[in-house]
């Protein structure tokens, strides 16, 4: 029986977007920006390629952001 989808191989391991960054910041717009989507919505971890520490201060300093009125909570256009 033929599998379906793609060949099973091994995985390159994602370089993780916050390396360099010690804490994440709800003021830091530019880079809090890297991880929301097109829509507005936050990215998942599977996308971002963060540890699961990263994704909660991710979310919660979008969130916190959101809030302050730095980012919007949807997109502008329609």
């Amino acid at each position: 029986m033929a599998q379906r989808g793609k060949p099973a191989g091994p995985r390159k391991p994602k370089q993780n977007p916050l390396h360099k960054v010690e804490f994440v910041d709800y003021k830091d717009t530019a880079l809090l920006r890297k991880f929301i989507s097109d829509r507005g919505k936050i990215r998942s971890r599977r996308v971002t390629g963060l540890t699961v520490q990263q994704q909660k201060q991710v979310s919660r300093a979008i969130k916190n952001a959101r809030e302050m009125a730095l980012l919007p909570y949807t997109s502008n256009t329609r």
